[in-house]
């Protein structure tokens, strides 16, 4: 019998109460988000249930909403697969955006060092209990994130590119 959304949801909420909420099916993906500090307990559950079997970490990314209130300025965000259904899920969990951090899962699923280290590198969210949280891509001289919105991605001397474009605001510097 095939995997659905509605088996997905009931197995969380009953596992989670309201620490999972806002369930949604977008397009071939099932959404929902989860709160900040129960992160690794739905993501174990999630690879360790016998019936839901989300084996693959496909993604693990962020999301910088400055103009959202100061405790849902990041969200980060998880892809998961299920090979033997073909079922994915989408899960994000919002975090302060004055000190943007959440408990890594490296020590669940192990491709996700690289996923929070390049998270790390570009938004500036600490993974607690991560073992090796360092740039990856950036110099370690670096004291900014670039992929947060309140850097501009290009100098303000060019014309050729306007940030604009890229869901940017222009800041006078």
């Amino acid at each position: 019998m095939a995997l659905e959304t509605i088996e997905i949801q009931d197995k969380l909420t009953e596992t989670f109460g309201n620490g999972v909420f806002d369930f949604k099916q977008e397009k071939n993906i099932f959404s929902f988000e989860m709160t900040a500090d129960i992160n690794t307990a739905v993501i174990l559950f999630l690879k360790n249930h016998e019936q839901l079997r989300f084996h693959f970490l496909t993604d693990l990314c962020a999301i910088h909403y400055p103009d959202n209130p100061a405790d849902r300025q990041f969200a980060v965000v998880y892809h998961l697969h299920n090979w033997y259904e073909n079922k994915r899920v989408k899960i994000k969990a919002f975090i302060n955006g004055e000190t943007p951090e959440i408990k890594t899962i490296s020590n669940i699923f192990l491709c996700s060092n690289w996923m929070e280290r390049e998270t790390y590198d570009f938004y500036g969210i600490h993974f607690k209990g991560h073992l090796q949280l360092k740039r990856i891509l950036n110099m370690d001289e670096m004291i900014s994130f670039p992929m947060r919105k309140e850097f501009p991605m290009e100098d303000s001397g060019r014309t050729d590119k306007d940030d604009r474009f890229f869901g940017r605001t222009t800041i006078n510097l």
